[in-house]
C-alpha cells in the first residue's frame, strides 16, 4: 500500500506531498545526469508540518520522507513516488534506513549537543538514497539554544538535505525557522474517518472503534489505545468520575491525589520497563564487574550520572503527559456538559456516559461550567510552569468544585 495510506483526513497535504516527491524525483536525476535542475519546482529544502495533536504531523513527515527515498522501478514510467513496496520506502517506515534519521524525545527538551549531532548529521551526503533525510518529530522541545544551532542548518543546507520540522503550532518555533520553512497545517481527521483506520488496519470491531473515535475526537494515536487496550478504558472511565467527586474539599483533595498518583505509576512502571535494560547495558559497555553490585571502573560515575539524570527527565515527561491526557478527557466531559447546557447540535463525545453529563448540566450553568474549563487550562499552563502536580491539580479540583 502507498504511504500516504496512514495519513487520515488529509487530502490537501497529501497531494502537496506528492507533487513535491515528483519534483524532487526529477531535481536528483537532473543532478545525477548532470542537465539543468526544473525550472519551477515544488520541493524544498526545509519543511513545517503543524496541526492538532493526533492530526499525524509525523505521520505525513515520514510518509514523505518515504517517498523522497522511493526507488520503485515504476517511478521511471510514471507512477507516483512512495509506492510502500520498494526498500526505500520500507525502511524509511520501518526506520532503518541509513539516510533517514527520525528525531524524537521522550525528555521534556532538546538540547543544544544534541542539535549540534543532527547538524553535523545533515551535513553529510546521502550514503544509499536519494537524500538526507532528517525528521525531527518534536521541533517545540528544542531549546532556544538549540533552534540557534538548527537555525544555521536551515539557512545554509547541504544540497541534498532535507529537513522535516513538526510542531503543533507556529508559534512553538522560532519565527527565524519558521520563515525559512514551506508550512504545511493539518487539521484534525473526521470521527468517521478515524473510525475506519481503526478497523481496516487495526482489525478493531467497527462499534468499538467509533465509540473510541468518538471519544477522543479524532485523536488517531489515543483513539488505537483506547480501542486495543483494556487498561485506557479503565483509565478513561476513572478519571471522567471526578467531575462527580468534588461536592466536598476532602473529595476533592483526595481526586487530585489519586490522579498524581496515577501518572506516577504510569512513569514508574515505564521506567521499569526502560530503565533497568539501559542501565546494564551501560554497565556492560564500560566493563563493569558480573551482577547487578559488580565494580564499575575508574573515570564512568559521570557517564552512569548523566544517564541517571536522563531517566529521571524521561520520568517526569512520563508523568506530565499522563497529567495532561488526564486533563484532556476531563476539558472534553465539560465540553460535552457545555454542549448539552447551549441546546447545541454538536456530537457528544463522551456518549457512553450520557446520564452522567446530564447530571453535571442540570446542577449548573453555562458559566460555572466555562470556568470549569478554563480552570483545567491553567492547570495544563501551571504545568508546564513546573508547578509541583499535585498543587497544580488541588488548585483545579477546588476550582471544579467552586464553578
Amino acid at each position: 500500500m502507498p504511504v500516504w495510506d496512514d495519513l487520515v483526513g488529509q487530502e490537501r497535504v497529501q497531494a502537496q506531498l506528492a507533487a513535491a516527491a515528483r519534483d524532487a524525483d526529477a531535481l536528483v536525476t537532473a543532478i545525477t545526469a548532470g542537465t539543468p535542475p526544473p525550472a519551477a519546482s515544488k520541493m524544498t529544502h526545509a519543511w513545517l508540518f503543524t496541526g492538532p495533536p493526533g492530526s499525524g504531523r509525523a505521520t505525513a513527515a515520514r510518509a514523505f520522507a518515504a517517498a523522497l527515498q522511493c526507488v520503485s522501478p515504476d517511478r521511471a514510467l510514471g507512477g507516483e513516488p512512495g509506492c510502500g513496496f520498494c526498500d526505500g520506502c520500507h525502511t524509511t517506515m520501518v526506520g532503518t534506513h541509513a539516510d533517514v534519521e527520525i528525531v524524537r524525545t521522550d525528555l521534556l527538551s532538546i538540547g543544544v549537543k544534541e542539535t549540534r549531532d543532527l547538524v553535523r548529521r545533515a551535513q553529510l551526503s546521502p550514503a544509499v538514497g536519494r537524500w538526507q533525510v532528517i525528521v525531527l518529530e518534536d521541533a517545540d522541545r528544542l531549546t532556544e539554544g538549540a533552534g540557534n544551532v538548527l537555525l544555521k542548518a536551515v539557512e545554509e543546507p547541504a544540497p541534498r538535505t532535507v529537513w522535516l520540522l513538526c510542531s503543533p503550532s507556529l508559534e512553538d518555533v522560532l519565527p527565524t525557522i519558521r520563515s525559512r520553512c514551506r508550512h504545511l497545517n493539518l487539521g484534525t481527521p473526521s470521527v468517521a474517518a478515524v473510525a475506519d483506520l481503526l478497523v481496516r488496519r487495526d482489525g478493531v470491531e467497527p462499534a468499538a472503534a467509533a465509540n473510541a473515535a468518538r471519544a477522543t475526537q479524532g485523536h488517531i494515536d489515543r483513539a488505537r489505545r483506547l480501542a486495543t487496550d483494556e487498561s485506557a478504558r479503565t483509565r478513561r472511565a476513572t478519571v471522567l468520575k471526578m467531575p462527580l467527586r468534588v461536592d466536598d474539599v476532602g473529595g476533592c483533595l483526595k481526586a487530585a491525589q489519586e490522579l498524581v498518583d496515577a501518572a506516577g505509576e504510569d512513569a514508574k512502571q515505564m521506567a521499569e520497563e526502560v530503565d533497568t535494560k539501559e542501565t546494564e547495558d551501560l554497565r556492560a559497555a564500560l566493563g563493569a564487574g558480573a551482577g547487578a553490585g559488580g565494580r564499575m571502573p575508574r573515570g564512568t560515575a559521570g557517564v552512569m550520572k548523566e544517564l541517571e539524570d536522563r531517566q529521571k527527565r524521561r520520568r517526569t515527561r512520563t508523568q506530565r503527559d499522563s497529567l495532561d491526557l488526564a486533563l484532556t478527557e476531563l476539558t472534553g466531559f465539560y465540553r460535552d456538559v457545555l454542549a448539552l447546557q447551549l441546546g447545541s447540535n454538536l456530537a457528544i463525545a463522551n456518549e457512553d456516559i450520557r446520564h452522567d453529563l446530564d447530571r453535571v448540566a442540570r446542577a449548573s450553568g453555562p458559566e460555572r461550567t466555562l470556568r470549569r474549563i478554563e480552570a483545567i487550562i491553567a492547570c495544563r499552563d501551571a504545568l508546564d510552569r513546573n508547578v509541583a502536580p499535585l498543587l497544580a491539580v488541588e488548585a483545579m479540583t477546588m476550582a471544579l468544585r467552586a464553578g
